[in-house]
């Protein structure tokens, strides 16, 4: 047998440890793999208008490939710490330090490779699919159409070897260093119990409770600059949570009597308290990874609500598909003759039936203490008839206070306590508030009747206000609006356009946000996974030794729920709280309430991870049971 077929049927003996290794590797090249995939694709290379684009996958690829660097470094630490023994035994038998660091060398650039060709095929398998998600996401004009990526694809496969290359030196250079003695026992060596420092204790607490209080009181603009301090205070003190108050607790349980000797307690609080050393690390990383993937989909989740409120507000306030406003003070007649005509053409092009009225926007500062618009009953029953509204009829003597829904000044309470003055001093008192949407203005306004409106003064300032309403499909009419705001001088308004730039300005966030939020959760899930596989041949020789001592399955079942629920939901719970801190903190940013948006999010994961939770479970449980 040749030693590199040693390396590999090590891989091979090893694969259920190496599965999750192997699998989560090759999910971080199929990520790195994707944007690469757009970041050369032809429809985005040499553009100006996706520039933006480019670079926003650019930063995202370096983002996971800094982040795989540790997350491989990591991996490997851990299957080196199971495999003591083995090597132990290896040298015993005659291998060298240098024959030692070559095998694992092999084996991991093995790994790494098969990671790498697995991540570029999976990418490449998908990337219609992804792309077509991206096309609709980004909302891109160009289509994203499919292409054989070979730049992507040769940066993708020497950006990794060079990464898994660096990593096997650095790991195979770490084992010159150990001697025989401390392979041989392996990890039956204890680390001895942790102690925990009182004052590191109190710190934990205080810094996270400090670090709460600023990101939840903190309003406006003080929010981002609160952000940084806060983040590393938290860091601190979670990581002091985990090293030190945790510690502090299980001793503390473990000195009551009363606690430590119930049932199977004593097994799992000794464990528990052997392995805190090892699992401080392990849940510090995990609760700080969650934390991010959490806050980053949390926040974009809010994005998307916050995208939606406004896509609502933008119907409100332009509420026909088609206006265009225009004054003698910014456009000539001819140039609004020919804005109106051309925006008719392009209708009458797109075969659009449309249904088009017009009229003039009159606003007074001399018939109220306010400079208000005043509107015809006609003018306004008119747009009113376009929008599907009842038309609405005005007394002798009385006008109407029409209040909308961006009045956020309270206008329309103001105006209704007030009267409008005629030019021949009469004097009209209104007799009710209505609630309309029928012109795009900003502010609440009054509409009195034909005979009445002949009677105002002269105006102060005046706009020539058209709108077209249509029953075509999205498409068409987003396709007519683009060609029309790109040749009128005058303010066209579309709906269509409007939402589509609101959802092409946020795109490019939502897609590589989501991407990285979910990479890091996946990878949290990896950690885990690695931690709790670590020990899994020490638990099969522990419990075998109890089983010998009258432990049953069903309490073994019992002591391995405890301690793998213990392992997946501390760091998770945790990061659910620093998640919520924190999310509550950026729903201050937004005008509308994100709480239940925060909520969903956080309980999708907590989800998960109970799911994910169960799985593991059942295979590490049928893995120790065999020792029974």
């Amino acid at each position: 047998m040749t030693f590199r077929r040693f390396a590999f049927n090590n891989v091979v003996r090893n694969k259920r440890l190496y599965a999750a290794y192997f699998l989560s590797s090759m999910f971080t090249v199929m990520v790195f793999f994707t944007f690469a995939i757009f970041s050369f694709h032809p429809a985005l290379t040499g553009s100006v208008i996706y520039a933006n684009v480019q670079v926003g996958m650019n930063i995202a690829a370096g983002i996971i490939y800094v982040f795989s660097f540790f997350f491989i470094l990591y991996s490997m630490s851990s299957f080196l710490h199971t495999r003591k023994r083995e090597f132990g035994l290896l040298m015993m038998q005659g291998m060298s330090i240098r024959q030692a660091r070559l095998m694992v060398f092999m084996e991991n650039i093995l790994i790494g490779f098969f990671a790498t060709i697995g991540g570029i095929l999976l990418g490449l398998i998908f990337s219609k699919g992804i792309l077509l998600v991206a096309e609709n996401v980004l909302i891109m004009d160009d289509a994203l159409n499919f292409y054989i990526p070979m730049q992507a694809v040769v940066i993708t496969f020497v950006s990794f070897i060079v990464l898994f290359f660096f990593i096997s030196l650095f790991i195979s250079y770490i084992l010159r260093s150990r001697k025989l003695i401390e392979l041989i026992k392996g990890s039956k060596q204890s680390k001895g119990e942790p102690k925990a420092n009182l004052l590191l204790t109190i710190l934990a607490v205080f810094l996270i409770g400090i670090g709460y209080v600023v990101a939840l009181t903190a309003k406006g603009k003080d929010i981002i600059n609160v952000m940084s301090p806060v983040m590393v205070v938290l860091i601190i003190g979670t990581y002091l949570l985990f090293t030190q108050l945790s510690v502090y607790l299980i001793r503390s349980f473990k000195k009551n009597d009363h606690i430590f000797w119930n049932k199977t307690n004593m097994i799992f609080l000794s464990d528990l308290s052997f392995r805190m050393k090892d699992n401080a690390r392990t849940f510090f990383i995990v609760a700080v990874v969650s934390t991010v993937a959490f806050i980053a989909i949390g926040t974009l989740v809010g994005f998307k609500t916050l995208i939606i409120e406004q896509e609502k507000e933008i119907k409100n306030h332009y509420p026909n598909p088609f206006s265009y406003t225009t004054s003698e003070e910014y456009t000539t007649n001819e140039q609004k003759e020919q804005d109106i005509a051309l925006i008719n053409e392009t209708i009458k092009d797109a075969n659009m039936e449309a249904v088009h009225e017009q009229t003039i926007l009159r606003y007074y500062d001399d018939v109220n203490p306010h400079f208000v618009l005043v509107v015809r009953q006609s003018d306004f029953n008119r747009f009113a008839s376009l929008l599907g509204e009842n038309p609405i009829d005005v007394q002798e003597g009385k006008v109407k206070v029409v209040k909308v829904l961006a009045d956020n000044w309270g206008l329309a309470e103001t105006l209704v306590e007030q009267s409008v003055k005629l030019s021949s001093g009469v004097t009209l008192s209104p007799d009710e508030v209505i609630h309309s949407n029928v012109l795009p203005v900003t502010s609440s306004y009054y509409v009195i009747s034909d005979q009445h409106y002949e009677e105002l003064p002269a105006s102060s300032s005046e706009e020539d206000y058209h709108a077209w309403q249509l029953a075509d499909e999205e498409e068409t009419i987003l396709a007519a609006s683009i060609k029309i705001g790109e040749e009128v001088s005058g303010l066209f308004y579309s709906q269509e356009l409007q939402i589509y730039k609101l959802n092409k300005q946020y795109g490019l966030m939502l897609f590589v946000g989501l991407f990285i939020g979910i990479v890091f959760f996946a990878l949290a899930g990896s950690f885990l996974y690695f931690r709790l596989y670590t020990d899994l041949d020490e638990d099969k020789q522990k419990f075998r030794s109890i089983a010998r001592m009258g432990l049953t399955e069903k309490e073994l079942k019992k002591v391995l729920t405890k301690q793998t629920a213990i392992l997946f939901f501390t760091p998770i719970v945790v990061a659910l709280i620093h998640g919520a801190i924190a999310l509550t903190a950026v729903s201050h940013l937004f005008p509308y309430d994100l709480i239940k948006v925060s909520t969903m999010v956080l309980g999708v994961f907590l989800v998960i991870q109970i799911v994910y939770f169960y799985i593991v479970r059942y295979f590490y449980m049928k893995q120790v049971r065999t020792v029974l």
